[in-house]
């Protein structure tokens, strides 16, 4: 026991919080982990689960066609021709994060090279399925991307083709 906290949980005026203490850790153990060939090709989702989320994210409408990646929410905004789409950051195979390469106009999973196409669309690779789409809809010149409602292809193949904005 301390003399500042009668739990004995004094830190010497830090604040460590559990959330902080978790994600101090899972930044801790991808450091590690990236010593690896694979350092580039780590899961995202197990550090959602510790990080604090929005229910809702805007972004504006990009004026051209071209794709944003936010790490912060694992959110890929993709602008192709005349429509808008928001994708999860990771690959549906093993929850990679994907990588665009603007030169072919396509998505890549650096682990297993799974392909897909602007519209997230499964091309070749280990995948099953296309990219998992996030529900949009529109707010002025804003899309307004919904981190709680995910449509996977295979589960809501009705729902994975209505998940995108006609700009």
């Amino acid at each position: 026991m301390t003399d500042g906290d009668p739990n004995g949980s004094d830190c010497g005026g830090c604040d460590l919080g559990r959330r902080s203490f978790l994600l101090n850790g899972a930044i801790a153990a991808a450091a590690l982990a990236g010593l690896g060939a694979d350092a580039y090709a780590l899961p995202v989702r197990w550090v959602r689960a510790i990080a604090e989320r929005r229910q809702e994210v805007t972004y504006p409408i990009p004026a051209a066609d071209g794709v944003s990646i936010d790490k912060d929410t694992e959110v890929i905004l993709a602008r192709s021709g005349h429509s808008l789409y928001a994708f999860m950051l990771s690959c549906p195979h093993q929850n990679t994060a994907l990588k665009w390469f603007a030169s072919d106009n396509r998505f890549q999973c650096p682990r297993h090279k799974s392909l897909y196409s602007a519209d997230g669309t499964f091309i070749e690779g280990r995948a099953t399925r296309s990219m998992d789409r996030f529900a949009v809809h529109r707010a002025g010149g804003h899309v307004v991307v919904n981190l709680d409602k995910v449509f996977e292809e295979d589960q809501d193949a009705a729902g994975w083709k209505g998940a995108f904005l006609t700009v």
